[in-house]
């Protein structure tokens, strides 16, 4: 597998910018026209497009932790396109190929390449990398899922610019549900998921796993709803939850939670308390050792 390449994709970066451009016009339009009910739905569309990436582009699509009924996963679909960070084919490829060589020259935002590269600047370089359907061959099975990666414009508009902007119509405001609710909230999204390539693999703890980058950041947790906790992600990625004690912020891990109650989820993957524990008292053996080692000897 070939690594990326520096040359710039222009699609992407004058998407990217062009959407920066009128989250800034949301900003003053909002100023200039407050609006509650629009400023409310952007709230709540940021939180059913993270919800989206978090519990179906992540944990149910790229790490199949749990199982849902087909109507929570159109709705993951849906606002997972809304969130404009490709189909959840490509997505979850990515993600596979990112756990599979982590930190290495083929993981797609290899935080080796430096923090701007694993934010955003992997998405703004064309790659060599071709699309292998074989890596998520399991997802290729779900008609739902080939047909928002069939369709994913189709889908991305709809949920992010069509939808929005009805929205906003509803509370006499089309524009300001097209600038705020589509691309205010757009932008905030974006920079929230990235900084789990970024922020979670520079700054943070590492009391499950030493292998990686990876790092445990309740900061990150708070914008992702519950991503932050990522040492413990990167050592046990077969586990629904990301934060795994009762007291860590993991709002999508609630949610996959409750849902199983009511049968929408099911059969809810988690490691083992020992195999969490040894996982522990490995990290920490190796800490001890290293500080015996380089303790000064006495004269």
């Amino acid at each position: 597998m070939l690594m990326a390449t520096k040359r710039i994709d222009w699609t992407n970066t004058l998407f990217i910018a062009l959407s920066h451009a009128l989250a800034v016009a949301g900003i003053v339009w909002l100023s200039l026209n407050w609006n509650w009910g629009v400023a409310i739905m952007a709230v709540v569309w940021f939180g059913f497009c993270g919800l989206s990436i978090t519990g179906g582009y992540h944990r149910l699509f790229s790490h199949p932790t749990y199982k849902a009924v087909w109507p929570l996963r159109l709705f993951y679909l849906l606002f997972g396109a809304a969130s404009v960070q490709n189909s959840a084919l490509k997505w979850s490829a990515d993600h596979r190929i990112h756990h599979k060589y982590a930190d290495k020259e083929e993981d797609p935002y290899n935080i080796n390449r430096g923090f701007w590269w694993a934010h955003i600047g992997w998405v703004l370089a064309r790659t060599e990398r071709q699309f292998d359907e074989r890596i998520v061959a399991d997802l290729v099975k779900d008609p739902l899922v080939l047909n928002q990666h069939k369709y994913y414009v189709l889908w991305a508009l709809m949920g992010g610019a069509v939808l929005p902007t009805l929205v906003g119509a509803l509370f006499g405001d089309p524009i300001g549900g097209l600038l705020v609710i589509g691309f205010l909230r757009l932008v905030f999204q974006w920079h929230a998921t990235f900084s789990i390539n970024s922020v979670a693999h520079s700054i943070g703890k590492q009391p499950y796993d030493t292998e990686s980058t990876s790092r445990d950041s309740w900061i990150t947790a708070i914008i992702t709803l519950g991503e932050g906790y990522h040492n413990f992600h990167h050592r046990f990625q077969g586990d629904y939850r990301n934060g795994v004690r009762w007291f860590h912020l993991d709002p999508t891990k609630w949610f996959v939670f409750s849902m199983s109650k009511i049968g929408v989820t099911r059969d809810l993957r988690r490691v083992s308390k020992d195999a969490i524990q040894r996982a522990k008292d490995t990290v920490r053996e190796q800490a001890q050792k290293a500080a015996k080692k380089n303790k000064p000897q006495a004269a």
